[in-house]
């Protein structure tokens, strides 16, 4: 342990601490003073002051491979008071060869006054670290990344630290720690001086002017990037050039499947059949074909919120006049998912940019000119079908097969798994669902029930079947307890523990509980039991009640699909979080069992094993691969580096797919990149896109995508 207290003002500049004044101490590295205590734990100070390339004096510090060396600066006595302040500035300079984690803690003396931030340093010149004095999130912003750190500001580097957390009294600080969590080797930095200052210049700096008219990040340049309408027109008109020579013929149906394979029985509509051990999907002409899809093929995904943040885009064009059409107005607070949660800038006024880059594209038949192009490109690509979420006019276009959603809503029970992230769990014993499922699905199949292209249905999406943590597979039956007396789904599971236990005592003394009536099951939030070795009926019955609530849900929605359209698929609802018990109620009401499996290779994502027991097919309906390299902050679900890679992972995980007996296609989510300053939704900015804000398509990865799907069998 190497410790150093009571050495007060010796390596960098200090929060004064013993005299009135809110102004931080600004002071070189060599001086020396008396206004803090500074504690080295683990952190060895290394040679004598040196000049960064700034010509801030700064002092090297290594911290050592312990599980958090630290250096503490405190006041001698009592505490500081910042209360007029709002940041902590920090000069600092990574001396490593690669980026390292500065952590940043911030104590007050009450119980629960911290504040803390993770810094990522890159390698390279010394920069200026802000810490806001307040908790802060990239969410508060309106989307879910904040851009990249640092940035240069007029010649210097700073770095904001986007997110804080927890809470401070500013007028009463006792401590700021700067660490590392567990470094494996020594970790050098050079640390300069430290202050702290009002307001928050900084952090409105970072977000200030980083959306350009075209919806692009400004302070970044990648080889797609657009700054004229000239250049956009040109890159656009060399993408078809691109992919007018990248058509190929190729042995298929009208529908895309197989001319070069064994046939089968041609029914008019899409079906699966199993041979030789393999699943196929089956075209309406007799064909085996694995399913190439895209989802959210639509023109209006870059819609993003400008009111209040006004000061975050330049160049916005005017609301009125022509571009009147790509402004709007509403409402997307979703106070009960957890998928908005914190999400600020959530109404108001919002502008679409990608739509707008089209109208720049196209004039004022730009919705044709797009849909025309696009089918053009998915067609060259080498996809086959429209995914979730796309465009109806592109279905009605019939050049692909599309898929339908069956979003069921309304006013009916709901019950929370406690994951919850898109919502609560809909009741399927309430009978007002069976009628919200019924309109729904009437809706849903009206222009398309006789429409040969159409793929099959899809019932809602990502629904919370199980909780988070250890003990996340029996979420949904424990909130089922927990919920109140009049819940639909808790009287039923009632009702069963009733028919199995006949007597509260036999129930209490199979989970190890106290029950001394059945009404006291009816109390809100009723302490349903962990499952446990000691009490294994307890897993027994939760299992049991599981496949009960997804029997209920599947078998309700596949009985109202089968009275308004006979012949087409039901592909299941997209599991994201799920159940064994889920996953077999699928199987046992849905030609299809498709799940949003966003790993390296598909079965890293989805038990195919357990699958292929139960008899029907798997369709993977969405997956992706981020980088944070062309323009939005966000990498997605799963990242990867670069560009580059993000076409070997795409072509890795489609060949995974393809060779497994089991999956009967992959669906690409999305077509174009997220808007970097966060979707309607909820804030979502992720660079996931076949294209991007401007329609314009990443060359390398489509082309890498392209690759892949031409090996499609």
């Amino acid at each position: 342990m190497n410790k150093l207290l009571g050495i007060g003002l010796c390596s960098f500049a200090l929060l004064a601490a013993c005299h009135a004044s809110t102004d931080m101490a600004v002071t070189d590295l060599a001086q020396t003073g008396s206004a803090s205590r500074i504690t080295l734990d683990q952190v060895q100070r290394v040679g004598s002051p040196e000049k960064a390339s700034d010509g801030q004096l700064q002092q090297r510090y290594a911290f050592q491979p312990t599980v958090q060396p630290q250096l503490v600066i405190s006041p001698l006595h009592g505490s500081w008071d910042r209360s007029t302040q709002g940041e902590l500035h920090l000069h600092v300079q990574n001396a490593m060869d690669w980026a390292v984690t500065l952590t940043v803690d911030i104590d007050g003396v009450g119980k629960d006054q911290h504040l803390h931030a993770n810094i990522a340093l890159p390698a390279g010149p010394a920069q200026t670290v802000v810490v806001p004095l307040h908790a802060a999130s990239p969410r508060a912003q309106g989307m879910q990344v904040a851009p990249p750190m640092p940035y240069d500001a007029n010649g210097h580097r700073i770095l904001v630290a986007t997110t804080v957390e927890g809470a401070l009294d500013l007028k009463q600080v006792g401590a700021i720690r700067l660490g590392m969590p567990a470094p494996q080797a020594p970790q050098t930095l050079l640390l300069g001086r430290i202050e702290t200052k009002a307001g928050d210049g900084a952090l409105s700096d970072a977000y200030a002017g980083i959306v350009d008219r075209y919806g692009q990040y400004t302070r970044g340049q990648w080889p797609e990037k657009i700054d004229t309408d000239e250049t956009l027109r040109s890159a656009q008109a060399k993408a078809q050039a691109d992919l007018a020579g990248a058509h190929e013929a190729a042995q298929r149906d009208i529908y895309g499947g197989r001319l070069d394979a064994p046939v089968f029985k041609s029914s008019g509509w899409f079906r699966t059949e199993r041979r030789d051990g393999r699943w196929q999907l089956v075209t309406p002409e007799g064909h085996a074909f694995f399913s190439l899809g895209v989802n959210a093929v639509v023109p209006d995904g870059g819609r993003s919120y400008v009111e209040g943040r006004e000061s975050m885009f330049k160049d916005l064009p005017p609301a009125s006049g022509e571009w009147s059409a790509f402004y709007g107005s509403g409402d997307n607070r979703r106070t009960e998912a957890g998928s908005a949660a914190g999400i600020g800038y959530n109404h108001g006024h919002w502008f679409d940019f990608y739509a707008a880059n089209l109208y720049r594209l196209d004039g004022k038949d730009w919705p044709a000119a797009w849909r025309t192009r696009t089918l053009d490109r998915l067609h060259g690509w080498g996809f086959n079908t429209l995914g979730n979420w796309s465009d109806d006019a592109l279905a009605k276009a019939h050049k692909l097969a599309y898929t339908r959603s069956i979003n069921i809503a309304g006013e009916f029970g709901n019950v929370s798994s406690g994951y919850d992230y898109w919502g609560r769990m809909p009741d399927p014993f309430d009978p007002r669902f069976a009628q919200a499922a019924e309109t729904a699905v009437a809706n849903a199949v009206k222009d398309v029930r006789d429409d040969p292209w159409l793929l099959g249905y899809f019932a809602d999406n990502e629904l919370a079947w199980a909780g988070q943590g250890p003990q996340g597979r029996w979420g949904l039956a424990q909130g089922t307890l927990r919920g109140e007396a009049r819940s639909h789904a808790k009287q039923a599971f009632i009702a069963a523990l009733k028919q199995k236990y006949g007597e509260p005592a036999k129930l209490a003394a199979a989970w190890g509980i106290t029950l001394a009536s059945w009404e006291a099951l009816n109390a809100t939030n009723f302490a349903a039991p962990d499952p446990s070795e000691a009490h294994p009926a307890v897993a027994a019955d939760y299992s049991t009640w599981l496949k009960q609530y997804a029997d209920q849900y599947f078998r309700t929605v596949a009985e109202a699909i089968r009275r308004h359209d006979p012949h087409h698929l039901f592909l299941g609802g997209r599991f994201a979080v799920n159940t064994p018990e889920a996953v077999a109620a699928c199987a046992q009401y849905c030609d299809v069992i498709s799940f949003n499996s966003y790993t390296d290779v598909p079965q890293h994502g989805v038990d195919i094993a357990a699958v292929a027991k139960l008899g029907k097919p798997a369709l993977i309906t969405e997956f992706h691969f981020g980088s944070d390299d062309r323009g939005p902050f966000g990498k997605g679900v799963v990242s990867v580096w670069n560009e580059q890679q993000r076409g070997e992972a795409y072509a890795r995980y489609i060949d995974a797919a393809m060779k497994d007996p089991n999956i009967v296609g992959a669906h690409w989510f999305q077509y174009a990149d997220q808007p970097a300053s966060g979707r309607l939704l909820d804030g979502e900015n992720a660079h996931i896109g076949l294209v991007g804000i401007t329609d314009v398509p990443f060359g390398g990865f489509v082309k890498a995508v392209s690759d892949a799907n031409r090996k499609l069998p």
